[in-house]
């Protein structure tokens, strides 16, 4: 039989107002799973009105951020001038290539919201790493989905079943929502050279072993793949090819080399990333 997998279990963090993340990537038995290298579930949260999510502008470099959500709403703001609200099912992709700045809040009126969503950081490939940023919206309609016997399947990024996402990938990447209804159940050959589960909701079997709420399954060698749940269940399934050498991670910088992050924290200590329009408010590199 395939070893199947190793489980991780992430810490949670309570930033306040009860909004709590999941540092799930890095970990300390798995740096990154194909080109994802860092991986926050956001919430479940609720806020009361007048309260919501207020992060403010920061820089990034060397990444691509991917952020879908399945409850709620985000304004993302970016100095290339960028305003755009997220919906659940719709996928932000925000490539910082050799530097930019957003930040991303609750949109208004606040009258109390539910919150809760993924959001990843893709490294780029060191011959991307400098290249100019941008940002891309995808609608939830744009994206191939099936309904298999009661499972509802979302391809986020890449190609499976014959289908692709229209999502920007600048590395092979594999990025699927299964929502899968109690007594529900689909298979599947490998789709990426690394994989990774990690179940948001309910419980769901892979090849046999279980994998419940909050927990991050590394499939590091079964080349078939089945997945059942019990209990209304969902989870993401990620990956994609091995990354073009180790990355340095430092705050939100992220580069192939060590000097690079220097020079990048360097520019945002003399407020020379770039602004994010209408927004004042920075934060500020910190002190270690």
């Amino acid at each position: 039989m395939d070893k199947l997998f190793t489980l991780i279990t992430p810490k949670p963090k309570d930033l306040g107002d009860g909004f709590v993340v999941r540092r799930v990537l890095p970990a300390l038995e798995r740096r990154s799973v194909g080109p994802f290298i860092f991986l926050d579930e956001m919430g479940p949260a609720t806020f009361g009105a007048g309260i919501g999510l207020d992060v403010r502008p920061h820089p990034h470099i060397g990444l691509s951020t991917v952020s879908y959500l399945f409850s709620g709403a985000i304004e993302h703001r970016d100095s290339l001038g960028t305003v755009k609200v997220i919906a659940p099912g719709d996928v932000n992709l925000m490539t910082s290539g050799r530097g930019i700045v957003h930040s991303e809040r609750s949109p208004y009126p606040r009258e109390g919201m539910h919150l809760h969503g993924i959001q990843f950081w893709a490294a780029l490939p060191q011959a991307l790493e400098e290249i100019e940023p941008a940002f891309e919206h995808t609608p939830a309609s744009a994206l191939p989905w099936w309904e298999d016997d009661g499972a509802t399947l979302t391809l986020i990024m890449g190609s499976w079943r014959g289908a692709q996402s229209p999502v920007t990938q600048h590395h092979p990447t594999f990025y699927l929502d299964a929502v899968l209804a109690a007594g529900t159940s689909f298979a599947t050959a490998r789709p990426a050279q690394e994989l990774a589960l990690y179940c948001v909701a309910g419980e769901v079997v892979v090849n046999g072993i279980a994998v419940g709420i909050g927990h991050l399954a590394l499939l590091d060698e079964a080349e078939a793949l089945s997945f059942a749940a019990d209990t209304d269940s969902r989870f993401i399934l990620f990956g994609g090819a091995p990354l073009d050498g180790p990355r340095k991670l430092v705050w939100n910088f992220v580069s192939s080399r060590p000097e690079r992050i220097e020079e990048a924290k360097a520019a945002w200590r003399a407020d020379a990333m770039g602004q994010v329009p209408g927004e004042t408010e920075r934060i500020p590199l910190p002190e270690h």
